[in-house]
């Protein structure tokens, strides 16, 4: 996934694309460009590391232009190097395009174009499309129609924005990878995600696949491609965000993911305001499906599977957690009484969305629950119910992971028709976080993290809803500090990995009321045997060498015991001179295959 964002209008281009470089790193950082039009000419600075390091070495900011593209990645077809970093041109430095995607038919379309005389400088599949655009200008098509056809020649997944030095125009086009336009009284920005230009305008139109929109500084005009690549004008409704910008920004704090963790006080007392006659809905497909999957990635699979355990708790209902990559080997049982709970932060991850669209085939329905209102998931959804956490920026998931529990509680209550008993307890649970994230929280967990921070690899252990919440607390740890962290159901760690428990391994015990006789008896089997035990629970234990309060939640709980193990992934990152915000190879949301 890379993050691509472009600006035509009244104002300097450079500040615009260079700030909303900023708010799109999150989405890659191997290398980063910028191409600013000026006088039918482009200035092209681009090179490999992190933005501030470029521009330090680049200054992106020096070049004053009405007309701009800017691009962040992470690499997908070629090495992470200079020559690969976008922005791409095509022979003459006439067409310059930033990419988010792949093109799966590069390949045989650059074989074509070179026996047709064009001369390529990367090995990157982006490369391809300025190439294409250029062949069709020579055949005679228009600049506009040179695009449309393009859109349709390659195969894969695209966002574009594309510029021609010699007319002040950005087209920007979707095909299965986000891009949002945004309206302001001075300019238009394409963009990956909303918070790229979110200091400038609230004003955005969402586009849908093959939908084509073409800027110059008067206005814009968008159309819909259809399958012969001919263009057909459409309107769209604008849509005005109640994002907050300061939420996209860190602030006084050092990382996004620390104030996204603090956050999370308001977080789940916004996601649990929710229209009741969506709720409604939601209840009664549920309890007319014949069979009820849940489909996730990562994080939201993680909350998927707390869904399970709800739903099967509060009220008896069996529904079956499948990571979006592998929903593909169920198919075969999937048919028009099948509903589809997806989850998505971004709503355009591409696993998810590929899952859906397989079981739409087959006549299923499509319910979501998602944070980016317009993203792609709320299209192709029968109906959604947001998560309403605002812009998170941090890589590792936080405070939206949180906000998935609160709405999987309350559909699980209304259909049990315990719904205001459900929101009493979500009320509740916000003065546990706000002591969970204390400072007084936070520098005893550091003080943990601090003897942990040299260890080679970690165990976490939990039984019934505590289960996949040592799963998320151990993909927090990994995915950010780099310790390998390995997750059990307790009564699994009898079954093998007692051998790899020696002097002085840790393991993380998360241990609640219900759970308590069974979960302790695993931490004593691991102090029997010399391991260090971290527990986690409402109670101190004679087996615990470090003990987190955390107060007992019951449904809840998955909530509260995430809390501080996202905090101990936090400061084991910083601890160990890693940066939380851009842990190595991942990026925010993966929206290619």
């Amino acid at each position: 996934m890379c993050g691509i964002i472009g600006f035509i209008g009244n104002k300097n281009a450079s500040e615009i694309i260079y700030n909303g470089l900023k708010h799109l790193e999150y989405r890659g950082y191997d290398s980063v460009g910028v191409a600013y039009i000026k006088s039918k000419d482009v200035v092209i600075k681009k090179d490999v590391g992190k933005l501030n390091e470029v521009n330090s070495k680049l200054n992106f900011l020096d070049v004053k232009s009405n007309i701009g593209l800017g691009h962040c990645r992470w690499a997908t077809t070629g090495a992470v190097t200079k020559e690969n970093a976008h922005p791409h041109t095509d022979c003459n430095n006439i067409i310059v395009v930033v990419h988010n995607g792949i093109i799966e038919n590069y390949l045989e379309l650059k074989n074509d174009l070179i026996k047709k005389g064009h001369n390529f400088r990367s090995d990157t599949d982006t490369e391809v499309f300025s190439h294409l655009i250029e062949q069709k200008m020579k055949e005679g098509k228009s600049f506009e129609e040179a695009c449309s056809i393009a859109s349709r020649i390659i195969q894969g997944t695209a966002a574009l924005v594309i510029a021609n030095t010699e007319e002040e125009k950005l087209i920007g086009i979707k095909i299965g990878s986000p891009l949002v336009l945004g309206v302001s009284d001075f300019g238009y920005f394409l963009a990956s995600d909303i918070p790229a230009f979110l200091n400038y305008t609230k004003k955005v139109i969402f586009l849908k696949d093959f939908e084509m929109v073409v800027l110059d500084k008067s206005g814009y005009r968008i159309y819909t491609i259809d399958e012969s690549a001919k263009m057909h004008e459409t309107e769209k409704k604008v849509y005005t965000i109640d994002w907050d910008a300061e939420q996209a920004e860190k602030g006084s704090f050092d990382h996004f993911m620390i104030k996204e963790i603090l956050e999370q006080v308001d977080a789940i007392s916004n996601a649990s305001i929710q229209d009741v006659k969506k709720l409604e809905k939601f209840s009664e497909k549920i309890l007319k499906s014949d069979k009820i999957f849940f489909v996730a990635s990562g994080t939201s699979y993680h909350a998927s599977l707390v869904g399970s355990y709800l739903m099967n708790k509060i009220c008896g209902i069996s529904t079956i957690p499948i990571i979006a990559s592998e929903f593909s080997h169920y198919i075969n049982s999937i048919n028009d009484k099948t509903l589809i709970i997806a989850i998505s932060q971004s709503g355009e991850t591409y696993d998810v969305l590929e899952a859906v669209r397989l079981a739409k085939n087959k006549g299923a329905k499509i319910f979501s629950i998602v944070n980016v209102n317009g993203s792609t998931l709320t299209w192709e959804s029968d109906d959604y119910l947001l998560m309403n956490c605002g812009p998170e920026i941090g890589v590792a998931a936080t405070k939206t992971y949180s906000a998935e529990i609160v709405l999987l509680e309350l559909i699980a209550c209304f259909v049990a028709k315990k719904f205001e008993e459900g929101k009493m307890k979500i009320n509740y649970l916000r003065n546990i976080i706000y002591n969970l994230t204390s400072e007084s929280s936070r520098n005893a967990i550091k003080d943990i993290a601090k003897f942990l921070r040299d260890k080679s690899n970690l165990f976490l252990i939990g039984r019934g809803l505590l289960y996949p919440t040592a799963m998320e607390g151990a993909l927090k740890i990994k995915e950010i500090s780099y310790i390998h962290a390995e997750a059990f159901a307790g009564g699994e760690l009898k079954h093998g990995t007692l051998s790899l428990i020696e002097d002085g391994v840790p393991v993380i015990a998360l241990i609640d009321e219900a759970t308590k006789d069974s979960t302790l008896s695993n931490a004593r089997e691991v102090k029997a045997r010399k391991g260090i035990v971290i527990g986690v629970s409402p109670f101190h234990d004679e087996a615990f060498d470090f003990w987190i309060k955390v107060p007992e939640c019951n449904n809840l709980n998955p909530i509260a015991f995430i809390i501080p193990l996202q905090l101990l992934a936090y400061y084991l990152a910083v601890l160990r001179g890693f940066d939380p915000d851009k842990p190595r190879n991942l990026s925010k949301s993966i929206t290619v295959k």
